[in-house]
């Protein structure tokens, strides 16, 4: 019996939980292998050759490849494992939270130290608010983030 998950009702929220991290395992400790500067070097000599050496599904790898955050967080990612990939390119997290938004870096800024989105029409999915998926570029953010 599944369990009940009532959070799946939050516009513009994946929530990390014990079935999203079985499924992007391996895409997880693929992030977590950039860490050692070894591997960063590797994977941007050649993207595709050390995303093959893990056992992740070939969506996993294109979200990867796309640097799309959005997409690779529905695949199991997590959001502070996914964050090693654009620290490997040299992006900020600020730079990588704006790309999923569909903002530019200094608007996701502007936005957030003028108290980030409103709740209103945005607490269950279905509103009209602006993190409701039919607002979001969900991983496009307008034009592809540039590594």
């Amino acid at each position: 019996m599944a369990l009940e998950k009532p959070y799946k009702d939050i516009p513009g929220t994946i929530i990390f939980d014990a079935e999203q991290s079985r499924k992007g395992y391996h895409l997880n400790q693929f992030c977590m292998s950039l860490m050692k500067a070894a591997n960063r070097e590797r994977f941007k000599a050649n993207q595709r050759a050390y995303l093959d050496e893990w056992p992740m599904s070939e969506e996993q790898k294109q979200s990867v490849l796309d640097l799309d955050l959005n997409r690779a967080m529905s695949l199991g990612g997590n959001i502070y494992f996914l964050a090693k990939i654009g620290a490997t390119h040299g992006l900020s997290f600020q730079q990588m939270a704006g790309s999923m938004t569909g903002m530019s870096e200094a608007e996701y800024r502007d936005m957030m130290l003028a108290g980030g989105r409103s709740p209103e029409g945005n607490r269950y999915l279905g509103e009209d608010g602006d993190a409701q998926p039919h607002h979001q570029p969900q991983g496009q953010a307008g034009k592809k983030v540039e590594v």
